[in-house]
């Protein structure tokens, strides 16, 4: 049995770093500071994951690699192609699976809700460099290089996402505060959530599985709800009185811009949070029979482990 790669060591790498653990494989997580991972069956390295040579050299064998790294936000445009560069070049030395942990940016703008049938059709930078991802490591697959597939989700929600989320700790801790919430877009249209447990889920099984193999998948998500309406559910769940949930004005996001190089980059995705933004997520349901975990036992997680912090 060979080695699971997972780069990076966030909430996405370090979970399904774990599951992976759990599941009996041998687990390296590279990190360019060796950021180590509480599980006794994970190794950490320290590695630059832009040099494929460093990266390459951390197992005599790899599996499988799993990209779960994470630029900066403002950086993409710079940071994505060598290092998606480097990642396709160790799984290839290797003949390794490279599972790739993306989003929903790719398809830009759609009306109806999104499968992975839905083409790549965005025009603006992020979702243009998330597309041409993709398209290299199908395109390697397919000249029989590699093993690719990538798992793409909706924003994410659960205990340990972070302040930076739209439903991470800085809406959480102000409503359970009781304090006003205020999000980016409309605070009432239909939006999808995807649990952070349900992505590490399925990421293990898409390099683990070779039914996963050559295409895309989304990870299981329940059924869509608006920004005030989770917020709300949340307060319920944790016996707050409704709070107050509103908007950031065009102006609001705009000063925000002068001092947040990643809030200036917003403008491109306003999109998602201002109409509909649905994931059909039902074939990853039919072909590993993996659920989505339901909204309210997310939201339950996120208290209770907000309550014992």
């Amino acid at each position: 049995m060979g080695t699971h790669l997972v780069v990076g060591a966030g909430p996405t790498g370090a979970g399904t770093a774990r599951k992976l653990a759990d599941l009996g494989h041998a687990v390296i997580v590279a990190t360019r500071s060796g950021t180590e991972v509480d599980h006794p069956g994970i190794e950490a390295r320290s590695v630059d994951a832009n040099d494929a040579t460093a990266l390459a050299g951390v197992a005599t064998n790899i599996d499988a690699i799993y990209n779960c790294a994470n630029p900066p936000y403002y950086a993409w445009d710079a940071d994505w192609p060598p290092l998606a560069k480097a990642l396709l070049g160790v799984a290839e030395r290797h003949g390794a699976v490279l599972v790739t942990m993306s989003n929903l940016y790719g398809y830009g703008p759609v009306n109806e809700p999104m499968t992975e049938g839905h083409p790549q059709a965005a025009t603006y930078p992020k979702g243009r460099v998330r597309a041409r991802m993709w398209q290299d490591a199908l395109a390697a697959h397919n000249a029989g290089r590699i093993r690719a597939t990538e798992a793409r989700a909706s924003d994410f929600f659960g205990p340990g996402v972070g302040e930076s989320a739209h439903m991470g700790s800085r809406m959480v801790d102000r409503a359970l505060a009781g304090k006003t919430v205020t999000v980016v877009g409309d605070t009432d249209v239909p939006h999808s959530w995807t649990a952070m447990d349900d992505v590490t889920t399925l990421l293990a099984r898409l390099g683990t599985d070779e039914a996963a193999w050559g295409r895309p998948w989304h990870v299981p998500t329940a059924p869509a709800l608006s920004q005030r309406a989770l917020i709300h559910q949340l307060c319920e769940i944790a016996g707050v009185d409704p709070v107050k949930v509103r908007a950031y004005s065009g102006f609001e996001l705009w000063i925000a811009g002068v001092f947040s190089k990643t809030i200036r980059e917003v403008g491109d995705i306003l999109y998602q949070l201002e109409k509909p933004f649905v994931i059909d997520s039902s074939d990853a349901t039919e072909v590993f029979g993996l659920e989505a975990t339901p909204t309210r036992e997310v939201l339950s997680e996120i208290v209770n482990t907000s309550i014992s912090v």
